[in-house]
């Protein structure tokens, strides 16, 4: 036999009738309707949140603290020794480098000094360390760096901004 949805039903005694208050003074829950006599709880103004006049507990809670830079750049970082397979003479930029899944799809790439490169190599990237800037030049190969597509971010030196006018 399936089960189908019209045969579906929770489990015995997981469901119950809501209360339903405030029926006269005859029922249970009647007159006051449990919210017993007069005074701030029984009348239907208190916020949510409200404490009683006591600093409330998201105003006792500390804030977030830090900054966030707003011009930080992070880049995908990719090691000399990962270019190991690339065959000599070829160029690597980063394309090929997310077509082989080194890094990923979106993104600036820099390339790390971890490694050694065997085989002269074009490597075109947004950045690069010095360590891997020498290493590849002393294997024979070249350095190209990429601008970055959207340009330099941050504000011009000697803005007028909240920063320098201190």
């Amino acid at each position: 036999m399936t089960i189908k949805i019209h045969d579906l039903k929770p489990a015995p005694g997981s469901r119950r009738d809501a209360k339903r208050v405030g029926r006269g003074i005859a029922g249970k829950r009647g007159k006051t309707a449990g919210r017993g006599t007069k005074g701030q709880g029984a009348r239907n103004n208190v916020p949510p949140g409200f404490e009683g006049g006591q600093t409330p507990l998201h105003r006792r809670v500390p804030k977030g603290k830090g900054f966030r830079n707003p011009f930080r750049v992070e880049y995908h970082v990719v090691n000399l020794d990962t270019l190991e397979g690339f065959p000599a003479g070829s160029t690597v930029d980063p394309d090929s480098l997310r077509a082989r899944g080194l890094v990923a799809k979106r993104g600036l790439v820099k390339v790390l000094g971890r490694g050694e490169v065997g085989a002269a190599l074009t490597v075109r990237a947004h950045a690069f360390s010095q360590s891997a800037r020498d290493a590849i030049t002393a294997a024979g190969g070249t350095v190209e760096v990429i601008p970055a597509p959207w340009g330099d971010r941050r504000p011009p030196a000697g803005s007028n901004n909240a920063l320098t006018n201190r």
